[in-house]
Order: structure tokens, then sequence, then C-alpha cells
């Protein structure tokens, strides 16, 4: 008789935060799946579970996939965590549902603690709709290509930043959406857990420490004050955040409200002819 497969949230910062149907199903299987063996075996020996792990990370989850499955098929029960909160949710563990599911094997989720819905709740943003984007792309193209397809959704957009790219990332939103209010989150759950609010043309002025939930305003919620600049003015920001003739004609015209070929007289190599 086949297993069962456990996708099992685990806590985020505060180990008290993992669920008795969590601890029940972790101690009760035969063996548990880890994104990282080390990290988990902090929250494993914190509550006695002593099982034999198995690692499964975004390098070889493929392969670790089939091997936890065909345990399961074989009559195992498996629990898979990832170093914290839910599986899948910017952490691996997709491919192991993808993969129970060609399979056939019976599978379900465990719920518990996911970073950005936290810093949602802490942020006291519109939460009655939000996007999760995760990430930003790490090559700049991808970046504004993701960034321009939901600058003009009215919903609450939630990141992922690390700590070495969030200025990078910060940059990257204001530089597409325009002036938004954000709230940047981090330490969720722990001693020293912290919003900071802002905006995004002033980006954070503390010291970077730690991972970051990025908050930020849906289209429609705040007023830019791009618009207050000379036409010229406008283009030029743009063309200072890397943007190119083309690409800034095309955003001002959009945030004024005016035909692109208004805005192109505009261009300081137009004006300079005139």
């Amino acid at each position: 008789m086949a297993g069962t497969l456990y996708i099992v949230a685990t806590p985020i910062g505060n180990l008290k935060d993992i669920s008795l149907r969590a601890v029940e199903a972790l101690r009760s299987c035969e063996a548990i799946a880890c994104e990282d063996t080390r990290h988990s075996l902090i929250l494993l020996n914190a509550y006695e579970i002593k099982k034999p792990l198995i690692s499964l990370h975004k390098f070889n989850e493929k392969a670790a996939a089939q091997e936890i499955v065909g345990r399961v098929k074989a009559g195992q029960n498996i629990a898979y965590i990832s170093d914290a909160g839910m599986p899948c949710i910017s952490d691996p563990g997709l491919e192991l549902v993808r993969t129970a599911l060609e399979e056939g094997i019976s599978y379900t989720v465990i719920p518990g603690p996911s970073a950005f819905l936290n810093a949602l709740v802490l942020s006291g943003f519109d939460s009655s709709r939000f996007l999760f984007l995760g990430f930003l792309p790490q090559k700049k193209s991808e970046r504004q290509r993701l960034l321009e397809n939901v600058r003009d959704l009215p919903f609450t957009l939630i990141f992922y930043c690390p700590p070495h790219d969030i200025d990078k990332d910060i940059e990257s939103i204001y530089s597409v959406l325009g002036e938004r209010r954000f709230a940047a989150v981090k330490e969720i759950t722990k001693i020293h857990e912290r919003v900071i609010f802002g905006k995004l043309s002033e980006g954070i002025s503390e010291e970077i420490r730690g991972e970051y939930v990025l908050i930020c305003e849906g289209a429609g919620e705040v007023e830019s004050p791009l618009n207050a600049l000379t036409i010229e003015e406008h283009i030029e920001h743009y063309i200072k955040l890397g943007r190119s003739k083309m690409e800034a004609i095309k955003l001002v015209a959009k945030e004024r409200s005016l035909p692109k070929n208004e805005v192109y007289k505009y261009t300081l190599q137009d004006r300079e002819k005139e």
C-alpha cells in the first residue's frame, strides 16, 4: 500500500509558529526531505524529531522528486519542508508536487506561515486585492518587462528582496511605477521585527540587513509628483534612470495622458534643433 507525501509549512522566524499538525506529520513520517538539511535540523532538534533526511533543493529537485515519489509509492510517508515558510512559494517544491501529480500518489499540504502574508498585514496596505511577485528577475530587460505588465494594476504589489538587491529593486520599481508609498518589512516574527515606511523615490536610508518583504501601493492610489515637472524634465528623469529616449517618451506620455508624438516634440534632441 502506497504512503502519503506531506508538503509542510514551517516557521519563518519564531520556531513556536509551527502547527501541531505539522509536528505530528514530521514525527510520524519515515523520512523528511529538506531544502537544506543543516538548516532544517535547527527546527527538528527543537522539537526532538529524529528522522532520516533527504536533500531536495533547486539544483537537484527533479532527481530528488523522483526518489521521494518512489519511496511514497513503496509505502513510506514522506514530508517535505523548505528552509522557512511554505514550500513552492519562492522556494523549491513545485517539481515535487508536479511529480506527485504525474505519478498519481497521495499528497497533501499542511498549512502554516508565509512571509508575504505576514508582511501585507503588518503594512496596513490594501489587502482586499494584492499581487505577489516574489523575487524580481536579475536580468534588467526581464525585470522591466515584468514591472511594466503590473504598472497599471490597482492591486497592492508584494516583492521579496534580498539585502544585496533591495536598493536596485526599489530603483527599478520606481523607474517604472513612479512615485508610490512602500512598506519594507524585515525580521518577521522575530524579536526585532520592523516595518519601514517610505516613498520609492527616497528608498531605504538605514543600513540594509537581512531579507525584506516590500509592499508597494497599487496604481491610482497616489498622485505622482513627476507630472509637476516640465515635460523636458520628466523625460530627462527617466533617461537618467537608464531608459532609452523612446522608452522615456512612452512612459511620460502614459503618465500625462498625452500622445507619444506630442511628447516627442519635447525631447532634448528636438529642442536643440529649434
